[in-house]
């Protein structure tokens, strides 16, 4: 049946949403698809129902290939299986935690591999019933400090999240594959360019995790990629550490003054004047503390010694401390541990104390990999206005271990050997994982072997996020009028508009759609009878239906306008041909 605008639930809007900060979540609003319930969270409306059906479909069909089965989960669960996991606590305030009236705790689900387990594990107790694959579209909920962008990072939002089964590697390996292949299948299908990255586990755990990023400006996510074919997270990239040296016959520490020069452009600047040196920045050992919150609530001091052409990433810090959040070290930390010297701390002092050995302040020192043995340094000397020169990492100080937190910058070499690496912007689309037996070992999912042994399943977890993609397919395909949908995912295929105060125009528009809708095609009508042209063509061009029909002053000589909103062509055709001249 034809859909007619007349009684159609949409209402366009001339103006930008005041909170809009990206072109997707811009048109989006204005065009009808959805609307703002509360920060980062929309309620959805037919024509982005219609979208986000479009897709679904995709995933559907390609998961069915892959062999995957759907179900469906509650968004509301118990707290136990979570409690079990360890995520109930490790997910910190990043979930939403809600109790009953009976006081019984529960969440709203932000991901659901304790679910999936559990729901194998009530049904199957046997080898010959793996491997298997199920999933499920689902909303997930998660608490965002900050919502932002619209769709693309919002409180509540749709997954397609999929879980395998195997009782081996080997079939784990194959799952995973399946996967993987068909998540290419599937960006391809929508148009998406992607680029595959090594990620970071996170809370997720597992042996082996992929990013599906897409490459934008608006990407919150950073990853590096050289010529030769390397591509990870920043978060999951691996520096490449010098090999160490001998630091034999190196002279020993010396401290010099260095009044005012708690910066490293500071320090620079007075050691190239006083030591006669041609020093940068890279010569320098920076020593940056960092506040640990532990899950438990307690908070933990370390210093993290890095070169000092190098920041501290936050999102590595993050991932590298995990599941502890990380802050750097405020005024009050600096109080209770008076031997830290603001802008002059160092991992050595004439006394000998090695932070994280022999300091009596008992905080952990954590090194950067590029501080390998043999290696010397300027430093801080743990007294005020001064630093050390000649200060050698393995032979003037030890450390605690080392951990990848600094920046990561264009021309750094790849871990593999590829080459340098450049840096990109990028837009998580889907991650696929190899979670191994930690589930499955914590609740219980165990199936006889064909020895009748129990063995513990592995399992794998594969995520899409589906109103991501619409909003990332939404910033990809838009002009300065408004949305330009690509026929796989528009909400019709044909908009057919009536114009002008010839009632014989409405007859054809009408007449015309419903031939449309008999040669498959998919029609909305603008069939209002007292709005006027311009108004329809504006809502025609912000709606973004791909194709066009304009029926108005050419219909007494049966002609009719077809316009293609992705090219910008308009030609005027006879009636009759309409429907073959779009069949095209």
């Amino acid at each position: 049946m034809v859909t007619r605008l007349s009684n159609f639930f949409l209402r366009t809007l001339r103006e930008d949403p005041a909170d809009a900060e990206v072109t997707s979540h811009r048109l989006l609003v204005r065009a009808g698809y959805i609307r703002r319930a509360a920060p980062g969270i929309f309620t959805w409306l037919p024509l982005g129902l219609r979208v986000k059906a479009k897709i679904e479909a995709v995933i559907r069909e390609e998961m069915a290939a892959a062999g995957a089965f759907e179900v469906h989960f509650p968004a509301l669960l118990p707290r136990d299986p979570y409690e079990a996991s360890g995520r109930w606590t490790s997910y910190g305030d990043g979930i939403f935690r809600l109790q009953d009236r009976k006081g019984a705790d529960y969440l709203l689900a932000p991901t659901h591999e304790e679910m999936f387990t559990l729901l194998v594990k009530d049904l199957y107790s046997s080898y010959k019933d793996l491997p298997l694959t199920i999933y499920q579209i689902q909303d997930k909920y998660r608490d965002e400090a900050r919502p932002r962008a619209g769709l693309l990072r919002g409180r509540e939002f749709t997954m397609k999240d999929a879980y395998s089964f195997d009782y081996t590697d080997e079939g784990q390996d194959r799952s995973y594959q399946a996967q993987r292949d068909a998540y290419e299948r599937i960006f391809q299908r929508l148009g998406l360019e992607y680029v595959i990255v090594a990620a970071d586990n996170g809370l997720m755990g597992g042996a082996r995790s992929e990013e599906f990023l897409h490459p934008t400006p608006v990407g919150e996510d950073t990853f590096v990629r050289s010529a030769g074919g390397y591509a990870a997270n920043v978060e999951a990239f691996t520096t490449v550490a010098p090999d160490p040296v001998p630091f034999d016959g190196l002279p020993d520490p010396v401290i010099f003054d260095s009044p005012g020069t708690p910066t490293i452009d500071t320090l620079v600047a007075h050691a190239n004047a006083v030591l006669d040196g041609e020093f940068t920045a890279a010569d320098t050992l920076k020593n940056v503390v960092l506040a640990l919150t532990h899950l438990d609530g307690s908070r933990e001091l370390v210093v993290v010694g890095l070169p000092g052409d190098r920041e501290i990433d936050d999102k590595r810090a993050e991932v590298a401390f995990a599941p502890a959040a990380v802050e750097p070290a405020t005024p009050e930390d600096f109080e209770r541990h008076p031997l830290l010297v603001k802008g002059y701390i160092g991992p050595w002092s004439p006394q000998g104390a090695i932070l994280g050995e022999e300091s009596a302040t008992g905080i952990r020192y954590l090194l950067d990999p590029r501080v390998v043995e043999g290696t010397s340094w300027i430093t801080g000397a743990n007294i005020d206005q001064k630093h050390a020169h000649s200060v050698v990492a393995g032979r003037d100080f030890g450390n605690d271990g080392f951990v990848e937190v600094a920046s990561v910058r264009p021309g750094d070499p790849a871990p593999d050997g590829s080459g340098p690496v450049e840096l990109a912007r990028g837009m998580e689309i889907g991650h696929v994982f190899a979670l191994g037996r930690f589930f499955a070992e914590t609740l219980g999912l165990k199936v006889l072997d064909e020895n009748g042994k129990q063995v513990t399943v592995t399992m794998g977890s594969y995520g899409i996020g589906v109103t991501r993609i619409l909003a990332i397919i939404a910033e990809l395909n838009n002009d300065d009028k408004g949305l330009v949908w690509p026929s796989w995912v528009a909400p019709f295929d044909v908009l057919v508009v009536g114009t002008g105060r010839d009632g014989a125009a409405f007859e054809l528009a009408e007449t015309l759609s419903a031939d449309l809708e008999a040669a498959g095609f998919d029609v909305l009508y603008d069939d209002r009878p007292k709005v006027s042209p311009g108004v329809k063509f504006a809502d025609a061009e912000l709606v973004g239906v791909p194709r066009i029909v304009i029926v108005g002053r050419g219909a007494a000589d049966g002609e009719v306008e077809v316009w293609d909103r992705r090219s910008g062509e308009r030609e005027v055709v006879p009636v009759a041909e309409a429907v073959a001249r779009l069949a095209r």
